[in-house]
């Protein structure tokens, strides 16, 4: 899981005010990430603050690779000249396409842009709500399941304690340091996870840098 691109707007990178105090907890608590983490000085998660454009991002990475995912914003941002829902639907999905996006993504981006356009969702509500709370908000738009929900959590809300089990970057990370590559079922995961509590998200982002040290931006 990581993006290559990197998207210039208004917007400064926040960083987590949570992120040091959950990093040497972390190293006191897991044998594992007391050996990962250090490997990652410097860098940690970081959200831009535009919702519209987190949502985008994540529908672009739908169930394919990482780097497939790099390339095809990198195409979408090289061809839409101004990251907005108004200027998405202007491209329209032809050129979306032309990108690279399936022709269903490219309809869930263009739906997502209309539903901000329109204001039919709410996002200056999210940060006041809970995770669940956002993720049933975000599940009823077209093309956003639980792990693109999640995934707003993390790098948007930058939410302290998720843990995204359908993510397919975080369980091959738990198989491949906890249980020496085997298949991992959810339980498992799960119960690697507690430990990790009231920090999961942090957890599962150097478990990701363990698998590339590239830091993900979305």
């Amino acid at each position: 899981m990581t993006i290559a691109p990197r998207l210039v707007t208004e917007f400064v990178p926040c960083l987590p005010e949570y992120w040091d105090e959950a990093r040497n907890d972390l190293v006191k608590r897991d044998r594992i990430l007391r050996r990962i983490i250090p490997k990652h000085p410097g860098v940690s998660l970081v959200s831009r603050g535009e919702p519209f454009i987190t949502l985008a991002r994540s529908i672009t990475g739908q169930q394919i690779s990482v780097r497939a995912a790099e390339t095809i914003w990198g195409r979408v941002v090289a061809s839409t000249p101004r990251l907005t829902p108004g200027s998405f639907l202007r491209t329209g999905p032809e050129r979306l396409t032309d990108c690279g996006l399936s022709r269903r993504k490219a309809e869930y981006i263009l739906d997502l842009a209309t539903k901000f356009k329109q204001r039919a969702v709410h996002p200056q509500l999210w940060a006041s709500m809970s995770d669940e709370e956002v993720i049933a908000e975000l599940i009823q738009i077209r093309g956003i399941g639980r792990w693109t929900a999640e995934m707003f959590l993390i790098f948007n809300l930058l939410r302290p304690n998720v843990l995204p089990l359908d993510d397919v970057g975080l369980v091959k990370a738990i198989s491949q340091h906890y249980f020496s590559g085997e298949p991992v079922s959810r339980s498992e995961a799960r119960e690697v996870a507690d430990n990790w509590a009231p920090w999961r998200t942090v957890a599962t982002w150097y478990l990701w840098r363990s698998l590339d040290p590239v830091p993900v931006e979305y």
